[in-house]
């Protein structure tokens, strides 16, 4: 595991996820589809307003000098922590974009009923405005990648993007300027091709009660570990 630039201490950041059991040991079907033996789930560490606030910070401090309009992440995972990046990043004092005083918009995308992300809610982007994709964990970069593509439909310009962590090295992937507070290599397979389920390991879908594919009962449940390291 390795520190961008930050705030804090890698040693800091990781006590961070590990005080609040944000990551956790045992098998998992991760929302790409693919299976894993570590899950970071960051909804329980950014529950924290403390955390959540220092833990944006610290990712607004690696797009110091970028000029930004506007922050925009997908639902859900990318919500608190692209709050709390707009919050901590300096308000562009030209173009008129947004509410003077009010600070960097953030803003969200979303799933419609298709299963599409789409911009809803009255969300809007002028045209040409400059925008930072911000999410929680990047797997593969799906998200961030269609949060690209329904920006650039409504007129935005990507011109960064960020996570708090990346599991698999997706920022030298997005072909644009990318940055993670921490890069965590995490490795994920295809299920065809998982070692645990091979070894009869029960996959869990994180957040649910119900087994998703194996034929064991070793998988992430209530007692999987919460310490990267044991």
């Amino acid at each position: 595991m390795r520190l961008a630039e930050g705030m804090l201490k890698r040693e800091e950041w990781i006590g961070m996820f590990e005080s609040a059991g944000a990551i956790r040991r045992g098998h998992f079907e991760l929302s790409s589809g693919q299976h894993s033996g570590m899950y970071v789930q960051c909804a329980l560490v950014l529950q924290y307003p403390r955390f959540a606030e220092k833990l944006g910070q610290g990712l607004a401090g690696l797009f110091q000098g970028v000029e930004l309009d506007a922050v925009v992440s997908p639902a859900m995972g990318g919500l608190i922590i692209g709050q709390e990046v707009a919050r901590a990043l300096p308000e562009v004092k030209s173009g008129g974009y947004g509410l003077a005083g009010a600070g960097v918009p953030a803003i969200f995308v979303e799933r419609d009923a298709s299963g599409a992300m789409s911009m809803r809610r009255g969300f809007s982007l002028r045209d040409g405005a400059r925008v930072l994709v911000i999410e929680d964990v990047w797997t593969t970069g799906g998200s961030t990648r269609e949060a690209i593509r329904v920006i650039e439909d409504a007129g935005g310009r990507v011109v960064a993007a960020g996570t708090l962590i990346d599991r698999t090295g997706v920022a030298a992937k997005l072909g644009i300027t990318a940055k993670a507070l921490l890069d965590l290599e995490i490795p994920s397979y295809l299920p065809k091709d998982c070692p645990l389920c091979a070894e009869g390991g029960l996959a869990v879908k994180p957040g649910s009660r119900f087994a998703r594919s194996g034929g064991g009962a070793d998988g992430g449940g209530a007692s999987a570990r919460t310490s990267i390291g044991r």
